[in-house]
This record gives structure tokens, C-alpha cells and sequence, in this order.
């Protein structure tokens, strides 16, 4: 399965290739990095982890990983069922509803490995 993400504002994107575990936890790693970088979550929220040899920043709001924990369970179904095509977070304004960021993650799955469990 391959992913790529594309922000509203630029257009980037980056391939990922593996297992639907591989590609839910980098789904996890890249939405904590977002919550983080873009201030949604107070920084003294976010402790550091060291995964695949860099430092990421995830989060130590129990609510806040809880939520991501179910989201990203049925996610990885989704992935493992051939299901999923596009993963889209949204960053909004708390009082206007006004959308300052989406980030959209396209998902290719090769049906073959889908078929084949």
C-alpha cells in the first residue's frame, strides 16, 4: 500500500510504502507532528519519543490519545480491508469554523495483498 499527503495550501507528497500497521502508525506520528507544530495542543502537552532513529513529538493528553487510538484502529482496517482512499485532517478555527489547514493522505492499496489477507 502507498500513501500520499497533500497539504490546501502547497501540494507535496510523500510515498510510503508497507504493511497497514507501518502506514497507521506513520498516519499516528504525522498527526501528532501536525497537533504539535501548528500549536492546536500547548507544547508542554507533547514529550519527545525516539522512533526509527528521530525524535518525534506525540502527545501526553490521555483524551487526546485516546481518541487518536480509536480513530486509528479502525483506520488500520480500513487499510487492511482495502477500504480507506483518503485520510483528511482538518485544522479549524475554534470560534469561526473557518478551516486554516487541511491535509489530505491519498491511500493506494495493492489488491493483491488485500486479497491474499
Amino acid at each position: 500500500m502507498s500513501m500520499q499527503c497533500q497539504t490546501q495550501l502547497q501540494r507535496s507528497t510523500i510515498t510510503l510504502k508497507g504493511s497497514a500497521q507501518i502506514v497507521s502508525q506513520y498516519f499516528e506520528y504525522a498527526v501528532q507532528s501536525i497537533l504539535y507544530q501548528r500549536g492546536v495542543y500547548p507544547s508542554e502537552d507533547f514529550k519527545q519519543k525516539k522512533e526509527y532513529g528521530i525524535m518525534l513529538w506525540v502527545s501526553s493528553d490521555d483524551s487526546l490519545n485516546k481518541y487518536l487510538s480509536t480513530v486509528l484502529s479502525q483506520t488500520k482496517d480500513w487499510l487492511e480491508s482495502g477500504k480507506l482512499r483518503q485520510l483528511v485532517l482538518v485544522i479549524t478555527d475554534a470560534n469561526t469554523s473557518e478551516v486554516l489547514e487541511r491535509w489530505t493522505f491519498d491511500v493506494e492499496t495493492n489488491k493483491e495483498v488485500v486479497a491474499g489477507g
